[in-house]
């Protein structure tokens, strides 16, 4: 079933909107949440918790881009998931991606938040944008899927090591683009 039915079985609030994204992007949301999360239990819990999420927030949210959506909306429970699970410790996989990214957007509860971070988002993609496309997919192996340097390595034919200074590069682009448009010092 195509987006547009998926979203409308949302505004009509019948239940099959559920089992259709669960169909269509069930293996991606466990895969986002598998790279962020360590216990299988903690996958799904963050797979249930996104559904009834969607089921929520769809409507009023009409979602361009559903399967973005979807994803964004599983990387950020798992990602809180993680932060209550590990917050007793430091060194976990997840703290460590969170340091090295340069965390920028927010829940939006407040106006002026919402707005800064909708205008570092905006500069975050404008950067990205102007980047080989093999560093921008490093990025986003990294960043939005959570994947060890390992893997990325090993998907791409690089070394950790090539793999680490691209994102370190990258994350120094980033950082300067947003000192230069005055969202960070």
């Amino acid at each position: 079933m195509d987006d547009k039915k998926i979203i409308d079985l949302f505004f009509a609030r019948d239940e099959n909107a559920i089992a259709e994204i669960e169909k269509k992007y069930g293996a991606l949301c466990r895969y986002i949440a598998g790279n962020i999360l360590d216990q299988r239990e903690d996958v799904e819990e963050c797979v249930s918790d996104v559904m009834l999420a969607l089921w929520n927030a769809i409507p009023p949210d009409r979602p361009e881009d559903l399967r973005a959506y979807v994803g964004r909306s599983v990387r950020n429970r798992a990602l809180v998931i993680s932060r209550d699970t590990n917050a007793w410790k430091r060194g976990g996989r997840i703290t460590l991606v969170g340091e090295e990214y340069l965390s920028i957007l927010d829940d939006g509860s407040d106006l002026a938040a919402d707005y800064e971070a909708r205008r570092a988002g905006k500069i975050v993609s404008e950067t990205l944008e102007r980047i080989s496309e093999e560093n921008r997919d490093i990025f986003v192996m990294r960043y939005w899927f959570g994947m060890s340097y390992r893997a990325i390595a090993s998907q791409t034919g690089n070394t950790e090591g090539k793999i680490k200074m691209s994102l370190m590069r990258t994350r120094k682009k980033l950082a300067e683009e947003l000192r230069k448009g005055g969202i960070t010092e």
